[in-house]
């Protein structure tokens, strides 16, 4: 078991440099991309910019890597956070006094979640954590039948959050997400100190699958700020372009859920952002059928008709955001993928169903320069 555990790390480890070498090839000539590496999110992260001195680019990537490390901190899953205080707090049936990033991040996933029908729902941490998920390393057991079940019937939800100014009473205890209220703006919660109550103390908060995305976005107005211009931002194979490298976009590949190197590639351009769910990262086996840590919140169980699933976004104030939470609903949704996807706005989209066939959306297939000869492509609107 541990060497297993060794081996499907040595992979974590080494998997954005496979993704992203395509892009380093070309790192010749009169400029030079600086690349800094570092382990967080529970994953690899890189943070390349190109046409800068060294020390102006070490600078900015440091700089990133900071509120990286802020994110993580305080918006871990099962070590001691603010998010894990938040849960407690649920779990006893007590309001909770939330900063105002916590909040503005509540509301934005609520909103991502209906967006998705709730396949994306970050209030199932107790079901990622059944599911033994919470964890470095994960232990090939199934759940207890009994807990699993219960948890499945409470159906815990995002949705059963309620976001209230501190001092405006909550007469009915009995929160109840209204999703045609208009939600606080920004500048409203930096304004006003806010507190969370639940209407189902089943609900976990578990921001694994948003997270990334949100440090995306983090980076590129970090960077933009500090006056450069030209980046590639990578966690975990969520990737985020600003500019390009010299006279070319930045290139960057889609790993093979199977393989040891990239199904696909394409030219990521400025401001676009791609992101990948996969059952090849965070899984264990148990008599030979695979358990991945994206759960179905219907069945409460791992989904198992996908592979993997990549989506481009086009450029936007959320752009990283999006490539990292839109890709969740549309993995777990499986075949019924192309339609979720028009739902949701996303025209571009890559999915490897559970039998390694390939299904692509026309406008994604119009970017991609598969690197895997001979393979049989369906092709959707």
């Amino acid at each position: 078991m541990a060497s297993e555990q060794r081996r499907r790390l040595s992979y974590l480890l080494r998997l954005p440099l496979l993704l992203l070498a395509a892009g380093l090839l070309a790192a010749c000539g009169r400029h030079e991309v600086i690349n800094q590496e570092s382990f967080v999110f529970g994953t690899r992260v890189q943070v390349l910019v190109w046409g800068e001195t060294e020390d102006r680019a070490r600078a900015a990537i440091g700089r990133v890597q900071q509120e990286f490390d802020r994110l993580h901190r305080t918006y871990h899953a099962w070590q001691p956070s603010e998010l894990t205080a938040l849960n407690e707090a649920i779990a006893a049936g007590r309001p909770h006094r939330v900063s105002p990033e916590l909040a503005q991040l509540i509301t934005d996933a609520q909103a991502l979640a209906q967006r998705g029908d709730s396949l994306f729902d970050p209030g199932i941490g107790r079901l990622i954590e059944l599911w033994g998920f919470h964890d470095d390393t994960f232990t090939p057991r199934l759940p207890d039948p009994a807990q699993l079940d219960a948890l499945r019937k409470a159906r815990p939800s995002i949705a059963d959050l309620r976001l209230l100014p501190c001092d405006t009473p909550d007469k009915t205890q009995a929160p109840q997400h209204n999703q045609h209220a208009p939600s606080p703006s920004a500048a409203a919660r930096e304004e006003e100190a806010w507190c969370v109550s639940s209407r189902n103390r089943e609900v976990a908060l578990d921001f694994g699958g948003y997270l990334k995305g949100v440090a995306l976005d983090r980076a590129a107005a970090i960077l933009g700020r500090l006056g450069i211009r030209n980046a590639l931002i990578n966690i975990g194979g969520n990737i985020l372009a600003l500019g390009q490298k010299g006279d070319t976009p930045w290139r960057v590949g889609i790993q093979h859920p199977r393989g040891a190197g990239p199904l696909a590639s394409l030219d990521l351009r400025a401001g676009e952002a791609i992101g990948t769910s996969g059952d090849y990262q965070r899984y264990f086996e148990l008599d030979g059928k695979r358990y991945c840590h994206l759960i179905d919140p219907n069945s409460g169980r791992p989904a198992t008709a996908t592979q993997s699933l990549s989506i481009l976004i086009p450029p936007g104030p959320q752009a990283g955001m999006w490539s990292d939470a839109a890709s969740k609903p549309l993995f777990i949704a499986g075949g019924d993928w192309p339609k979720l996807a028009q739902n949701m706005g996303l025209a571009q989209v890559l999915r490897v169903d559970a039998a390694g066939r390939i299904e692509v959306s026309r406008d994604m297939k119009a970017r991609l320069r598969f690197e895997v000869p001979d393979l049989e492509i369906r092709e959707f609107p």
